[in-house]
């Protein structure tokens, strides 16, 4: 009777590729706002409007800390090691794209150059991201 008791909290090991299943992650959020991003630098640039400025710099910003929240729920919750192993250049791609969206990036930037480098490393996350929905 003990081991019948004990059996029952026997932890059993599971594997699973995300926390939820496949189809809630994509690298499209990031992109997305990205492209806001830099929509937002544009408009910025085009106008002479203060007050216009100040508002597309907020919206800006705001959009930025985005990218970051959804690249970081892609490295965190939707990549696994077996990932990192096959794509030793993931982690160092999506430091350098959060980074970009960072203050040192995007957000503390008005610079279109910036937004289109933020843009470039989230195509490359995303063809890693798609290669690996094929596996």
């Amino acid at each position: 009777m003990l081991s019948r008791f004990l059996n029952a909290f026997t932890a059993t090991e599971v594997s699973a590729h995300c926390d939820l299943p496949c189809g809630v992650y994509d690298p499209a959020q990031a992109k997305i706002e990205a492209q806001s991003v830099k929509a937002c630098i544009e408009k910025y640039h085009a106008s002479d409007d203060a007050v216009f400025k100040g508002r597309a710099v907020s919206i800006k910003e705001e959009r930025s800390d985005l990218v970051k929240h959804h690249l970081w729920v892609l490295w965190t919750d939707y990549f696994k090691p077996p990932h990192f192993e096959k794509y030793p250049q993931l982690h160092g791609l999506f430091n350098e794209a959060t980074k970009l969206a960072g203050a040192g990036g995007t957000k503390g930037s008005t610079d279109v150059a910036v937004a289109d480098q933020l843009l470039a490393k989230i195509d490359e996350i995303a063809e890693i991201f798609w290669e690996t929905k094929k596996a």
